[in-house]
């Protein structure tokens, strides 16, 4: 028996789970950090949205949707930036660029993944928020190709991670006030702080190849911008939620909020990469101190009615 025909089974396998583990880290699966990002802000809304009672449906549908379109964006964004992420450090070694990945598998993993969103959308929710899925969809599209022309492509990156702002609104009252879009542009704040801080990770490489990033735009006064820019987004929430009268929990939660933000501006203050990645990665907390005390507040309204 050839020695070699029994080994193939094996290199099958091998060749199997390395395709995975390529379309694995193309999505992000491995790095959850974005999805959380997105996700955050988007059950804040639904929470408001709901009166703090969301359906399990609505919740599920939220957070598997985040995840779906997260994911899509991540594939559409290495097929547009493929000849590109070969010269940035960070990016070197991702799968469009090292081969391991087509990209018309790309697309097509992209578009798989668009449209399983959509469906659960159909499936989950309302008319209104399926209309409201299409523009999402669009703007999450059109991002990569931003960074090309724009001078700060973070503020529409911004349009595309608090689009679940308005898509959680239409879920939970079959339309999108005012309010909705208000909280919109101040999540927009909180988007252009933590990706100023991811950019000037990359700074030097993307000068180099002409891609235009917030960090490069704010030139010396970076660092004043993220502070400003976390203060917008703090200030917003904070009056938002003495337009809505909520309670301490609510702004509790926002001075927790306010403390990290602090702690991202002394890592960042010297501009050292990995202190800005590190930064970046711990907005996390940021919006999920936001989120615990909405829920918060809203659990204590239900436990302690006002009289």
């Amino acid at each position: 028996m050839d020695d070699s025909s029994a080994q193939r089974p094996g290199t099958r396998w091998q060749q199997v789970v390395a395709r995975l583990d390529a379309y694995e880290r193309l999505l992000r699966l491995d790095k959850p950090i974005g999805t959380l990002l997105l996700l955050w802000p988007t059950l804040t809304a639904l929470w408001l949205a709901s009166g703090g009672r969301p359906t399990w449906t609505w919740i599920i549908v939220m957070v598997v949707g985040t995840l779906l379109m997260r994911s899509a964006g991540c594939a559409m964004n290495d097929w547009a930036d493929r000849a590109f992420d070969g010269h940035v450090t960070r990016t070197a070694q991702r799968p469009l660029v090292t081969g391991e990945v087509a990209p018309n598998e790309a697309l097509a993993l992209a578009a798989t993944l668009a449209v399983l969103a959509f469906i659960l959308v159909w499936l989950g929710t309302n008319p209104a928020a399926m209309l409201w899925s299409v523009p999402a969809l669009l703007v999450a599209i059109a991002y990569p190709f931003f960074k090309r022309f724009f001078a700060l492509p973070q503020a529409f990156l911004g349009i595309a991670f608090s689009f679940g702002i308005p898509l959680a609104y239409a879920t939970a009252q079959g339309s999108v006030p005012a309010v909705a879009w208000l909280l919109l542009v101040v999540n927009l704040f909180w988007v252009i702080a933590y990706d100023t801080e991811y950019a000037m990770v990359d700074r030097e490489d993307d000068r180099r190849i002409g891609i235009r990033t917030s960090a490069l735009t704010f030139g010396r006064f970076d660092v004043n911008a993220v502070a400003l820019c976390y203060v917008a987004h703090l200030a917003g929430m904070a009056w938002i939620g003495v337009m809505l009268n909520r309670g301490a929990f609510y702004h509790a939660g926002i001075v927790v909020a306010a403390g990290f933000a602090a702690y991202h501006i002394v890592l960042i203050r010297n501009r050292e990469p990995a202190q800005c990645f590190r930064a970046f990665l711990n907005n996390h907390w940021l919006g999920f101190s936001i989120f615990v005390g909405v829920v918060l507040d809203f659990v204590s309204r239900s436990a302690w009615p006002r009289v």
